[in-house]
């Protein structure tokens, strides 16, 4: 039986993974180095060493971690509620992950314009399976006419990209918008673009 963390050990490792996700969402996997994320952790390489033997362990660490929460948005868009506000809450979902964890985006997309060789399965079972599952419900809404004609699969692209865009180009959006809040506006434009498109 593996015995518990102690505290110490606990506070390092938190300290690693969230040095990593620095390191990793600034300069992908490739860019990255064990020795960057020793210093950022403030600890040594061989101390570093002891709690994940290699730099792909703190990555694919991270990325599974990070999955549940990315996919946690989609699976809470309800069948059973109104189909317009359920899209555009998916939306809203999407964006405020944007807002609070925009490293994790980063290391998501990072992977993902690698070619997901660490997630490439999860993508092809896992997150098409749940994609597939929601875009049938969307189908169905559209069918029955209670929102209007629209392909559901391009639709939860266009949410992502609309949405995760503000994380993954933060630089871009800060730079282009000064000292105006860009989270507040992109809400508000989310939800005028979305109510005119779903609406039947």
């Amino acid at each position: 039986m593996k015995k518990p963390q102690t505290r110490i050990q606990k506070r390092n490792q938190a300290a690693i993974l969230s040095a990593g996700l620095d390191v990793f969402s600034k300069y992908g996997f490739r860019g990255s180095t064990l020795d960057q994320i020793a210093e950022t952790a403030g600890l040594s390489k061989p101390n570093l060493l002891y709690y994940f033997p290699s730099k792909e362990a703190i990555h694919t660490t991270l990325l599974e971690r990070l999955l549940d929460t990315w996919l946690d948005p989609l699976k809470a868009l309800d069948g059973a509620g109104d189909p317009v506000q359920e899209i555009m809450d998916y939306a809203r979902r999407k964006l405020a992950l944007s807002r609070d964890f925009p490293r994790e985006s980063r290391l998501f997309a990072n992977e993902i314009l690698q070619g997901a060789p660490r997630i490439e399965s999860i993508l092809q079972n896992d997150l098409k399976a749940l994609v597939d599952e929601k875009a049938a419900i969307i189908q169905g809404w559209a069918d029955a006419g209670k929102i209007a004609p629209i392909d559901p699969h391009h639709l939860i692209f266009s949410i992502w990209a609309l949405t995760q865009h503000y994380a993954d180009f933060d630089v871009q959006v800060r730079a282009v918008l000064g000292d105006k809040p860009p989270y507040d506006g992109a809400a508000v434009f989310l939800e005028q673009l979305y109510a005119k498109l779903l609406t039947p």
